[in-house]
């Protein structure tokens, strides 16, 4: 599906995600070795919920090229919605918005579940993006 791109096994995992298809996304990044198959299934299990899990596969996957456009496109959509009560440090601390999404999810049609979506939203662009971009 994605011949040229950086990483199309994960590109297909996250856009099943896309579509909220756990299972078919679980079954592609699962067994996968790579930074960004740890990405996808650290936002997988962040999404069933299950923060655990989630902080560990985001454990596994350590530093990643997204933090930096993902620091910045958070601190905009935080700086809309003061409200919130996120904040965003110097660098993207993929922990703090595991810990920030449970928050969201007792508050639904809050500002705080907004921003998480929005927030969210902005990551999985650039995760994709970032996998479906060409190699070269």
């Amino acid at each position: 599906m994605f011949p040229h791109a950086r990483a199309p096994k994960e590109a297909l995992g996250g856009l099943w995600l896309y579509f909220s298809c756990f299972d078919e996304c679980h079954g592609i990044v699962q067994d996968l070795k790579s930074p960004e198959a740890s990405f996808w299934h650290a936002i997988l299990h962040r999404q069933e919920p299950d923060a655990g899990n989630s902080a560990y596969w985001f454990r596994c996957l350590g530093e990643h090229p997204v933090f930096r456009d993902l620091s910045v496109s958070a601190k905009e959509i935080v700086a809309r919605h003061r409200d919130a009560g996120f904040r965003i440090a110097a660098e993207w601390d993929p922990f703090s918005f595991v810990t920030f999404c449970e928050q969201a999810r007792h508050e639904p049609g809050s500002p705080t579940e907004r921003v998480a979506m929005q927030i969210q939203q902005a990551e999985w662009q650039l995760l994709f993006d970032y996998c479906a971009r060409s190699r070269s």
